[in-house]
């Protein structure tokens, strides 16, 4: 398989993105008050079941995750947008993902919706600004469309025998593979580091940014 030609579709970044993606979620479930980081339509559905059942101060723990995904969604395109000038704007977003995961990692468990909310719009951020993996469209937060995508690839190359689909449908699976390896180690880690696990996620961002700084299209 050929080398992205961008860092940014690249599979080394998407492996450390994808595995801060499954810790971000698995953290954000098992330790702040069984919310989703990333999965929204899970989210969606308990807010949906709690309305059903008159619970408006729970759904309140599931509508601000929501909300702030679709804020960081759109405070990462105006960042696009506008075109960063000191620094790459997908650099920049990567940077901002750290910032907010390392106020997350202090946060008392009394203020769950601000830490769950906080690291929704990290993850918002995050599903906006990397959506291409060797020019295929893809993501490192969720992994329906990578399952939807891998599988349809998988599917092609059995009726055409073209290993381009392999190779694509591999991807996709290697992608969703990181994000569960990231869920397991956000769970090992959450014995010993506590509240401070996030903190884990913000070392695989820093290696994916430091990454992103590798000139491929010069090479």
């Amino acid at each position: 398989m050929k080398r992205a030609t961008q860092i940014s579709e690249s599979i080394e970044l998407a492996t450390f993105l994808a595995m801060s993606g499954g810790l971000m979620d698995a953290y954000s479930y098992l330790y702040r008050g069984q919310v989703f980081a990333n999965a929204q339509t899970g989210n969606i559905l308990l807010l949906g079941v709690n309305a059903s059942q008159g619970q408006w101060a729970t759904c309140l723990h599931y509508l601000f995750p929501v909300l702030s995904f679709a804020l960081g969604i759109a405070i990462c395109e105006t960042i696009r947008l506008r075109k960063v000038q000191f620094i790459h704007w997908r650099q920049f977003t990567v940077l901002l993902e750290i910032i907010l995961l390392c106020f997350v990692a202090f946060i008392p468990t009394d203020y769950n919706l601000v830490a769950n909310s906080l690291t929704s719009f990290a993850c918002g951020i995050q599903v906006q600004a990397f959506r291409k993996l060797h020019g295929n469209s893809f993501a490192t937060t969720m992994c329906i469309g990578n399952l939807r995508s891998g599988t349809d690839h998988f599917i092609h190359f059995l009726h055409t025998k073209d290993r381009n689909f392999l190779e694509k449908s591999m991807l996709y699976y290697f992608v969703i593979f990181c994000f569960i390896l990231g869920a397991i180690l956000g769970n090992l880690c959450l014995s010993f580091l506590g509240i401070h696990t996030i903190l884990v996620s913000v070392v695989l961002l820093i290696i994916a940014l430091l990454i992103m700084f590798i000139d491929r299209e010069g090479e």
